[in-house]
């Protein structure tokens, strides 16, 4: 079985608005309406679990039957957020596992990227054949420093070497609830991103190209930018 667990749990504070940026309007539809619609009509998705905080599950409610999605097998349920992403993933993950198996697969994509694409998550699982983990990759543009102390230049880092990650990561089900477990119940407030568990881990975690045109909406303008891409 291939899960998806759809991230919608955040406040989007930076956004500065009083809704958090997934249940935003934008072309009269919810913006996370846009990756779920994806998510849904995927081949190669068996299953959806979708984080999200009580007070917001009737607007994606709403937002599946306008998909006409209402009644989809592939919805299993909400989960609880947790007090960070890791822990809103783990609460996604145990609930997962109640009806899924530990060779299982999950792919975990945040709410407020809409422009996900079935050619990644195509990738996503191609991958997951021969390997742990696997999580998109953009290369650095720009030149890379590293500073010890945030006020002058400690040492010059290979920008060949150093990627930006991406959502959503795909990983084995079993190992990566195992990885998150391991990190409790301190460690797991200091993650920031979904990958960084399975490398602790030691899992084996592959790279797939990014998409730049998948990404994130944290501010203004980065809603404006989607309101002109649609």
């Amino acid at each position: 079985m291939n899960v998806a667990l759809v991230l919608s749990g955040g406040t989007g504070s930076r956004l500065g608005s009083d809704i958090p940026k997934q249940y935003l309007k934008v072309a009269d539809r919810t913006v996370i309406s846009y990756c779920l619609e994806t998510i849904l009509e995927s081949s190669y998705i068996d299953a959806v679990q979708i984080v999200a905080d009580k007070q917001w599950h009737e607007v994606i409610e709403e937002s599946l039957v306008q998909l006409g999605f209402r009644q989809s097998e592939k919805v299993k349920g909400f989960s609880t957020p947790g007090e960070n992403r890791q822990l809103s993933i783990l609460n996604g993950l145990y609930d997962i596992s109640k009806y899924a198996k530990e060779t299982d697969l999950v792919m975990i994509h945040d709410a407020a990227r809409p422009m996900l694409t079935e050619d990644t998550i195509k990738q996503i699982f191609d991958k997951l054949e021969v390997h742990e983990g696997v999580i998109p990759v953009l290369p650095m543009k720009d030149t890379v420093y590293l500073s010890d102390g945030g006020d002058k230049i400690s040492a010059l880092l290979n920008r060949s070497q150093v990627f930006a990650g991406q959502a959503p990561e795909g990983f084995v089900l079993g190992k990566y609830l195992d990885a998150n477990k391991r990190l409790l119940p301190e460690a797991i407030y200091n993650i920031n991103g979904s990958t960084e568990p399975a490398v602790l881990y030691g899992m084996d975690v592959a790279m797939i190209p990014g998409d730049e045109g998948n990404f994130k909406i944290t501010t203004k303008e980065d809603l404006r930018r989607f309101e002109r891409g649609i």
